[in-house]
């Protein structure tokens, strides 16, 4: 019963619209009717600028932070470290999938990169600070967010694989698995990218 608590207080957490709350509140529109149409970071950075997106972005991240860690609120000493984990993964996606299908904004969310994010954080720090620096150093450089997030996205299983050997199996599944869906959830992205017209972010201006 505790489990199925957490589960649920996980999903709702991953639910929270970020950048549809932001875009009404501060900006008098719905991010979700411009740019892509997708309620994301991505997206934010794009439509309302570099302030707009970072604070989005943020908040996401910490979304998934704060799901995984939902697993210390039951008697998780007490849980093998793989057990745990597994516990932690399962909550991890949950507010992922929160994130994507939204209740709070009509099951019309983001993609759930920084969520994603968020969740390796709390399960595996070094992990995750690695992937945030892929992210953040892709971003400076070519000022494509869709392209970081790609590539971030890509050097999770990598680093599971073959640089930290990670041993709980779901946890290697779950990676591979979610490069695959990130590549295939920007699959317009990518086709913008090799046309040469997805759109860059302004990373150096005030932003919107």
């Amino acid at each position: 019963m505790q489990e199925i608590i957490l589960f649920i207080m996980a999903y709702l957490i991953g639910s929270i619209p970020t950048s549809v709350w932001v875009s009404r509140y501060f900006f008098n529109i719905d991010i979700r009717d411009f740019g892509s149409g997708n309620a994301g970071a991505t997206n934010t950075f794009r439509v309302l600028g570099t302030k707009a997106g970072s604070f989005v972005f943020l908040f996401d991240f910490l979304k998934g932070f704060v799901a995984v860690d939902l697993a210390y609120l039951i008697m998780a000493g007490e849980m093998s470290n793989a057990a745990l984990t597994n516990l932690q993964i399962g909550l991890g996606i949950t507010a992922v999938l929160g994130h994507i299908f939204p209740i709070w904004a009509n099951f019309r969310g983001g993609k759930g990169i920084a969520t994603l994010f968020g969740m390796i954080l709390a399960i595996q720090p070094t992990v995750a600070l690695i992937l945030v620096a892929v992210f953040v150093v892709m971003l400076f450089t070519t000022r494509y967010v869709s392209l970081s997030s790609i590539a971030a996205s890509v050097a999770f299983p990598i680093l599971l694989l073959f640089i930290f050997r990670e041993p709980v199996m779901l946890y290697k599944i779950f990676a591979i698995a979610a490069a695959v869906l990130v590549v295939l959830s920007h699959h317009k992205n990518i086709s913008r990218l090799v046309a040469g017209n997805e759109n860059r972010v302004p990373m150096f201006g005030r932003g919107k």
